[in-house]
């Protein structure tokens, strides 16, 4: 009598299946994790890159203007036929939107930048700060605005250029000449007297996404010439 052998035709359980498939989703959420993580801290590294290199132009920038801050009473234009015109005087005002730091300042300086040949040498220039507020963001855009003095200024708060975004606060702070600070000059007030400031500081705070109450806060100060030019 022929006899066979059995042939061991078992296979995975669905128990052991089930298992290899926990294992596998497992191993793949680790490693989905894993990268996700990493690429939120290059996006995160790469936006506060982004918001230390703003914050550094942007601070140049209006330290650079700060310095060369005048006073004149009048200036001649540099045009065919010009006369005299009367300049703008230092006026920091302090502004809140939405119970933030939004403050604004204007000022004559002599760090006009010239980007055609008709401007190149056109002496002083009102230069502007201003804030906005970028509402479908909820955070504000500070712009600068950069006229000579013998041509008409944009409307209060209008013109310019975008300066920096993102930020949460613009703070300006004016130190007279016996160190005390002011939150609000104008040289045409009788407190002030047609002086302007002998220092300024600046506060920039920019939107933090990880930790909104904790934003990025750049802060700097620089002193102005004494005379009133």
């Amino acid at each position: 009598m022929n006899s066979t052998k059995p042939t061991n035709t078992a296979g995975f359980t669905l128990l052991e299946i089930l298992i290899a498939i926990f294992i596998f989703a497992a191993i793949l959420s680790t490693i989905f994790t894993s990268y996700t993580g990493t690429f939120r801290v290059m996006e995160n590294t790469e936006s506060q890159a982004n918001i230390y290199a703003m914050a550094r132009i942007a601070m140049e920038r209006m330290t650079q203007d700060l310095e060369s801050a005048c006073l004149p009473k009048e200036v001649k234009a540099h045009e065919p036929g010009g006369g005299t015109f009367q300049t703008f005087q230092f006026v920091g005002e302090h502004n809140e939107i939405e119970g933030r730091d939004a403050d604004s300042l204007r000022f004559t300086s002599l760090a006009h930048l010239t980007f055609a040949d008709e401007d190149k040498a056109c002496g002083p220039a009102e230069i502007s700060f201003y804030v906005k507020e970028n509402e479908e963001e909820s955070s504000f855009v500070l712009y600068r605005t950069d006229t000579p003095v013998f041509r008409e200024s944009p409307e209060k708060g209008t013109g310019g250029f975008e300066l920096c975004n993102g930020l949460t606060s613009v703070k300006f702070t004016y130190y007279d000449s016996d160190g005390q600070p002011h939150d609000n000059w104008d040289s045409t007030s009788d407190e002030f007297k047609g002086n302007i400031p002998r220092r300024v500081s600046i506060t920039l705070q920019f939107v933090n996404t990880l930790h909104p109450e904790e934003p990025f806060t750049f802060m700097t100060a620089t002193t102005l010439p004494v005379s009133k030019g």
